[in-house]
């Protein structure tokens, strides 16, 4: 052969391997990103995720969002999350001073997002005694200027520590009896508001808007009895109520567990970009949605300046759904919003067709 042939015969050679190296690469990134297949989809009886906008954490007047950056839009949010609060029958409008009504992930904010027909995101942990409570820091610190964690609190202490209190509303709260303070999932005018039970929050929401139910843990590399009882109490109570909700998680083993325990549950796989240098491989690879093969998802929620990634696009082309987290200004919907099916939203009024 030739030197030219030789030269020819390696040229096409090496084509040919990077085409199926490719091929195989191509190929192993939609096995792994690929969403829950459509005919087992149909036959597992799964629901789509509700047309709807999500409020984050309810429809709150102090917490996630509420900054000097989306103050434009803040004062309509704030002032509707009020407005609906009272509506519902908590608080005392004006007379409530300078106490929050409904601060985030409250009973106040969800009977307020109910009341302004909104879909409700929420997170799910575990106290210390085991009981299931909506809440998304993994401490008291933001919300109540608490540092305690809270599975290192029972429900009873969480019901002494009002969220985002006011001057005024910390030492009346504090005087308030247990008693009195447990109460306050069903009694609302003048109330503080404090860490709710799950089963509380489904009472009042009480199958009115849909829900996207995050199971909610410290460490989402590792699991543990801990992760297990907490799917386990969740998905009971999720069980046993009829109105229309998802599950989601960042932790893929979670998901992984509704697909082998609750395969008609609609479930999504949590994500944002990562980055390696900062974060490790880990965490950069989840944000790749390297671990969907653990869940195997039927919707992606990803953080909304990630929509147009790559992986996230190959996932909605299989047919996942995808939600984004969290817009919170008109300007962040116009540039997210052809790369979504659904929002989780804060801190602004959207439009009202959805």
């Amino acid at each position: 052969m030739s030197g030219v042939g030789r030269q020819s015969h390696g040229r096409s050679g090496f084509l040919r391997r990077a085409l199926a190296g490719a091929a195989v690469a191509g190929g192993a990134a939609v096995w792994t990103v690929a969403p829950r297949l459509a005919q087992t989809r149909w036959r597992d009886g799964v629901p789509e995720v509700p047309r709807a906008w999500y409020a984050h954490r309810g429809l709150h007047d102090a917490g996630s969002g509420l900054t000097p950056r989306y103050a434009s839009g803040g004062a309509d949010y704030v002032a509707l999350a009020r407005r609906m609060a009272v509506q519902a029958g908590y608080g005392a409008g004006e007379s409530h001073g300078d106490a929050p009504l409904a601060p985030e992930n409250s009973l106040a904010a969800f009977a307020a997002a109910c009341e302004a027909g909104y879909g409700i995101e929420l997170d799910l942990q575990l106290s210390a005694d085991d009981q299931v409570v909506v809440v998304h820091d993994p401490d008291l610190r933001r919300v109540a200027a608490d540092p305690r964690q809270v599975a290192d609190l029972t429900y009873d202490e969480l019901c002494g520590i009002p969220l985002f209190p006011a001057p005024s509303a910390a030492g009346n709260a504090v005087a308030s009896s247990a008693a009195q303070r447990r109460t306050s999932s069903v009694a609302k005018a003048g109330d503080f508001q404090h860490v709710p039970l799950f089963s509380d929050v489904l009472g009042v929401v009480a199958r009115r808007v849909p829900l996207i139910v995050e199971y909610k843990f410290t460490d989402n590399r590792r699991w543990s009895d801990r992760c297990e009882l907490l799917m386990e109490k969740g998905d009971a109570l999720l069980s046993a109520y009829e109105g229309p909700y998802v599950v989601e998680s960042f932790h893929p083993g979670a998901m992984g567990w509704y697909r082998r325990h609750r395969p008609e549950v609609n479930r999504g796989q949590l994500s944002c970009r990562g980055d390696l240098r900062r974060d490790g491989i880990t965490t950069w690879a989840a944000g790749l949605l390297a671990f969907d093969w653990v869940s195997r998802p039927d919707f992606i929620a990803y953080d909304w300046v990630g929509g147009d990634d790559p992986s996230v696009v190959l996932a909605r082309r299989l047919g996942a759904t995808t939600v984004s987290w969290t817009v919170r200004s008109p300007e962040e919907l116009a540039t997210c919003g052809s790369w979504f099916d659904r929002h989780i939203f804060e801190a602004f009024v959207p439009p009202q067709e959805r």
